[in-house]
């Protein structure tokens, strides 16, 4: 803990309180302060104007990042037929059908992304209790239940990334590794900003996007400016 301690001092030394920066002014700060042991993950994180609760507020989709997510990302494959060979010249780790289903029916878990035919949904939908709570659950409106199965395979592991709202109206998301140059994590960033803000539902009223915070894995969360975002 002594060593968070003078890191979190070296932070204070550098950031100043109450004020509102750029993207670029963000990642910038993090890139000179004291870095953790690890490579450490750069999140976004929004609050939102709108009510998760009302069916026509609901905030979901996909992003591409253009730089990636700086980690490798292991996809499971549903399918039957033809699609298991588009699906492993794509780079799927996982192939299967039936036999996966039983598998992680059994608790095995150890996949990032699950891309789905859709005639497989049935079998699918009954593992609901176990992808459901990770959000790893198939859904058409995000790619993953699609019969183009090698795009979606190739782009979850280019570093496309999920975002939907919670329970109280946020979005968190990673956007790269505090490892990538600055220039790579601004744009990864701005890329999220932009897309969320197009995602508004019909349902909203207001300001949409309230606030955006940026932070390290370890480090504090510095509120960005809205106006610099351009950010309905």
């Amino acid at each position: 803990m002594a060593g968070m301690t003078k890191r979190k001092k070296e932070f204070q030394k550098i950031i100043e309180e109450g004020k509102v920066y750029s993207i670029e002014e963000a990642i910038s700060l993090f890139k000179k302060a004291p870095r953790a042991k690890f490579d450490e993950t750069v999140e976004l994180c929004f609050r939102l104007g709108a009510d998760p609760k009302q069916a026509d507020q609901m905030v979901r989709g996909t992003v591409n990042l253009p730089h990636g997510t700086g980690k490798s990302v292991k996809v499971l494959v549903l399918c039957k037929g033809e699609g298991a060979s588009a699906a492993k010249e794509a780079g799927a780790d996982y192939v299967g059908g039936a036999d996966l289903i039983q598998k992680i029916s059994s608790g095995w878990i150890d996949f990032d992304v699950v891309v789905s035919a859709p005639d497989m949904m049935r079998d699918v939908g009954k593992l609901g209790r176990i992808l459901g709570p990770r959000g790893l659950m198939p859904n058409p409106k995000t790619g993953t239940v699609t019969n183009d199965l090698a795009r979606a395979v190739k782009e979850a592991k280019a570093g496309r990334i999920e975002f939907k709202i919670d329970k109280q109206g946020n979005i968190n998301v990673g956007v790269g590794k505090i490892s990538f140059e600055e220039k790579a994590i601004c744009e990864n960033a701005n890329t999220v900003i932009k897309t969320i803000d197009k995602a508004r539902p019909h349902g909203t009223k207001g300001k949409f996007i309230k606030s955006v915070f940026v932070a390290t894995t370890m480090g504090p969360g510095l509120q960005l400016d809205l106006a610099k975002l351009g950010t309905t």
